[in-house]
């Protein structure tokens, strides 16, 4: 009898011990990384009262891009040949998204063109905007300690049914943040989308 309840002791310490081990080792597991922070940019708004009216409807391709800028990730470059992203910091979409819906409203901001979209949606367009996004990142380039916007975006205007390239232009805005604060990294990002996103709204508007 004395045999039986010392296992059975033994087999009850075991258990608790067991579920404290369970316990602690629970405590441990990882909880996983906070998710980035995400930011997004603003449309332009500001543009010559010379602007002329459109009679005349525009699609807008969703922008090509190189494989490291196709992506929701903030990229910074701090070599020439490199390009690496802000760690927990993200943009809403995909540059590439992101840049085709900023520069839709950019031309509807505008108040000169009614008929204005994404290429693919029904309605008939009697031009396209092709859209390549070459340069969309933050550089250590000329400074070490704090760095440059670089946002380069060539277009070329397409006459449509023909599909003839009627005019090609490529747009360029360099701005330098004040900090290394993330916020006005962003802010910068803005300001330097912002000056080429005007650019091409006016640029498109005079030649068609």
């Amino acid at each position: 009898m004395m045999i039986q309840i010392t296992r059975r002791a033994l087999l009850g310490r075991g258990l608790v011990l067991g579920a404290a081990g369970l316990t602690a080792a629970c405590g441990k597991l990882p909880i996983g990384k906070p998710p980035p922070q995400l930011y997004t940019l603003t449309p332009k708004s500001t543009y010559p009262d010379d602007l002329p009216v459109a009679a005349w409807q525009l699609a807008i391709e969703r922008p090509t891009a190189p494989a490291g800028l196709s992506s929701p990730r903030i990229a910074v470059a701090r070599q020439p040949l490199t390009l690496d992203y802000y760690a927990g910091a993200s943009w809403v979409d995909d540059a590439p998204n992101m840049v085709q819906r900023l520069l839709i409203e950019s031309f509807e901001n505008s108040a000169k063109i009614v008929g204005v979209g994404r290429d693919g949606v029904s309605f008939r367009s009697d031009y396209t905007l092709k859209v390549e996004l070459r340069e969309f990142q933050a550089e250590y380039f000329a400074s070490a300690d704090l760095p440059s916007v670089n946002v380069r975006i060539n277009v070329k205007l397409v006459q449509m049914p023909q599909r003839i390239i009627i005019a090609s232009q490529d747009f360029r805005a360099a701005r330098p943040a004040p900090s290394n604060r993330m916020a006005d990294i962003v802010q910068t990002f803005d300001s330097a989308l912002g000056s080429v996103l005007r650019e091409i709204v006016i640029w498109t508007l005079r030649q068609g």
